[in-house]
């Protein structure tokens, strides 16, 4: 085939993912996927965004692959932002979430604009952006709707508006069954997010989110098949077709250093600190301490943990985003660092931290998560099992997944879904967490755990390698959207 007949058939793949890093670094991921199966790829996004990733893409665009970005200006100055601040990972109130996500609905006109100088085949766009299925509607090409989290909290969300279980209970705190799923799992009121618990604006948003869901192409979940089968197949007889194509870190970080710095601009520092210290601690013995890029615990919250961790007995490594509050927050986190370096029974690791890098090393014995999807896999793929503490959005399903479905992880005991906790929020005191800690890091007690932990990370392994699952789904998605591109090829009439 010549060079010009191989162009006419490649296929032309824009992603536009959400400026979060929960939903950012999986599309990223995908995005890198779809090149290396020779896809030509465009991700667009604005320019504070890109400094994340774009190392890593021009390093794949020198390795020959045809993957680039396109950047937009961000408004910051119309929205009330200081220059710079794109991403949620940055909005320390609910004000600055909501500016950033008008932000990004302000260059709606400008995105659309590329999307028709670009031409592709194929859209693939963050779940929360559901105009675009209209974009793709008027282009004539298929939308993927991106959705970075589990079946199972889709499955349980769309049983959960349709049914409204929830609804006629005598206090938020009394529990319901969720109907129509394989497994019995129980929530109360206070642990759904908001917009499905309370009418608020979120509810109006979201309604849009899942019509447009229903009006796409296809879902992309980074997800395996041998995770969640049966909740894979409760999406498909229930919402729509789907394609479950991950995980994904490990499909494209596979034998790549690389990882080290992923999805994170800064160098590195201490890193020798950090790993001679992991390095000095046997197998399985420390646990791994993160609630992820968006959650910040408040103050009070964060003493408990502190206490819980140190009266567990065990050694723990915490991953601490710094919080622009009051001088009490870093004199008493301080002091606890200088304490657990004396002891050397904790290391504290602040604001970001190689995860992937860190869940691989044969000492973390147990990852202690907020239950954000990527978080899972990869506590999955390094066959780990977890202490679940949700936050908010999602992650209450998530953790049931875990707990009550996967049977890897043990509750901390979180009791209400919230964005943004005030101070007196301590939820969950160092009893509870000193409890949990021991069942989990204790060899008898999570012996089962472990056990059903590394033949899932056995399974996530098998899923991406030729024959796997999730490399079968996405030669079979490229091969769809190709057969689309021709079809519509024929379809349109010569000029």
């Amino acid at each position: 085939m010549s060079v010009e007949a191989e162009t006419q058939h490649q296929l032309n793949v824009i992603f536009l993912p959400y400026p979060a890093p929960g939903h950012m670094i999986p599309m990223v991921d995908t995005a890198r996927l779809f090149a290396k199966h020779g896809v030509s790829v465009t991700i667009i996004t604005t320019p504070a965004n890109a400094l994340n990733f774009q190392k890593t893409i021009d390093s794949d665009f020198n390795c020959g692959y045809h993957i680039r970005t396109r950047v937009l200006p961000f408004p910051a100055a119309q929205v009330g932002l200081p220059d710079g601040l794109e991403n949620l990972k940055d909005a320390t109130n609910l004000e600055i979430f909501e500016k950033v996500r008008l932000g990004i609905l302000m260059i709606k006109d400008e995105i659309e604009l590329l999307f028709q100088e670009l031409q592709p085949d194929s859209l693939v766009t963050d779940m929360l952006l559901p105009w675009t299925v209209e974009s793709a509607a008027k282009l004539g090409i298929p939308r993927l709707y991106y959705y970075s989290s589990s079946y199972f909290s889709t499955c349980a969300k769309y049983s959960i508006r349709k049914y409204q279980p929830h609804k006629g209970l005598v206090s938020d705190t009394h529990r319901f069954t969720i109907p129509g799923l394989p497994h019995n799992v129980e929530m109360t009121p206070l642990q759904l997010e908001d917009g499905l618990r309370i009418e608020s604006s979120f509810t109006e948003f979201f309604d849009a989110v899942h019509e447009s869901e229903s009006r796409s192409y296809a879902a992309l979940y980074n997800n395996f098949h041998e995770l969640e089968g049966d909740y894979e197949q409760l999406y498909k007889s229930t919402v729509g077709k789907s394609w479950s194509v991950g995980p994904v870190s490990a499909w494209v970080y596979n034998d790549d250093e690389r990882k080290t710095n992923r999805g994170h601009k800064e160098d590195l520092a201490q890193e020798s600190e950090w790993l001679d210290w992991l390095n000095s601690k046997q197998n399985e013995s420390v646990l791994y301490v993160s609630f992820g890029s968006l959650s910040r615990l408040p103050h009070s919250q964060l003493v408990e943990l502190a206490h819980g961790l140190e009266h567990s007995g065990h050694s723990f490594i915490w991953v601490i985003r710094k919080n622009n509050e009051s001088e009490n927050v870093h004199s008493f986190l301080g002091e606890f660092e200088e304490k657990m370096k004396e002891s050397k029974k904790g290391y504290i690791i602040w604001n970001w931290a190689p995860q992937l890098l860190i869940l691989d090393h044969p000492a973390i014995g147990g990852f202690l998560t907020h239950c954000g999807w990527n978080s899972i896999l990869e506590s999955v793929s390094a066959g780990l099992p977890m202490i679940t503490w949700p936050i908010f959005g999602e992650q209450f399903y998530n953790e049931k997944l875990v707990v009550d479905v996967l049977k890897i992880g043990v509750p901390v005991g979180a009791k209400e879904n919230k964005l943004v906790a005030t101070e007196e929020d301590a939820g969950v005191g160092r009893e509870e967490i000193a409890k949990a800690v021991v069942h989990l890091m204790g060899k008898e007690e999570s012996r089962d755990m472990r056990r059903r932990a590394r033949k899932l990370s056995d399974a996530a392994k098998k899923s991406i390698e030729e024959g796997g699952s999730s490399y079968h789904n996405l030669i079979q998605l490229l091969d769809e959207l190709k057969s689309l591109k021709i079809t519509r090829a024929l379809d349109t009439p010569l000029k």
